[in-house]
């Protein structure tokens, strides 16, 4: 199997999903707010895509993966993100459960952590084209084609091409 390439140590991958109210303006707001994060930069951001929830019911998600190069500390950046999430009205009622917005640091750079709060990298990426299509485009070297193969039969399209978020958060 290929190795795919590390990003930058400063680079982080964030994931992006919401299938509840306006998907798209939230996932929009999102990006939008990430962007004005200190000490972080906004790199790029995935097409957008639908795709079927996993492991739970519900409407289907939209999905995309934004890159920030950032100087926060992990658990600094992960403590922001979640701050984001409530202001989209994010619940965690259960384990799966729908939501307005979920913000999952995905990759950053080649770190490695099995802190309780944060592991890095996310346990389930691997396992979910949501997450790697997305990167794929955006940092095709971190993600093996083998990686992409594996997730081919889960069902996910794209919505709409890169650049969907700017007119939506103006």
């Amino acid at each position: 199997m290929s190795k795919p390439v590390a990003l930058a140590a400063d680079t982080v991958a964030v994931g992006l999903g919401a299938n509840l109210g306006d998907a798209r303006r939230t996932l929009s707001w999102a990006v939008a707010a990430m962007a004005g994060l200190a000490r972080t930069e906004l790199l790029a951001v995935s097409s957008l895509y639908s795709s079927k929830p996993i492991d739970s019911s519900g409407p289907d998600y939209l999905n995309a993966v934004a890159l920030l190069r950032t100087e926060q500390e992990p658990l600094d950046l992960l403590h922001a993100l979640q701050a984001i999430e409530l202001q989209a009205g994010r619940e965690r009622p259960y384990r799966n459960a729908p939501r307005t917005l979920d913000l999952d640091i995905e990759l950053w750079g080649d770190r490695q952590s099995q802190a309780p709060e944060l592991i890095l990298p996310h346990p389930r990426m691997w396992q979910r084209a949501f997450v790697l299509l997305p990167l794929a485009e955006i940092a095709p070297g971190s993600v093996s084609t083998e990686q992409l193969q594996a997730v081919a039969d889960q069902g996910i399209e794209r919505s709409l091409a890169q650049g969907w978020w700017i007119e939506q958060s103006a």
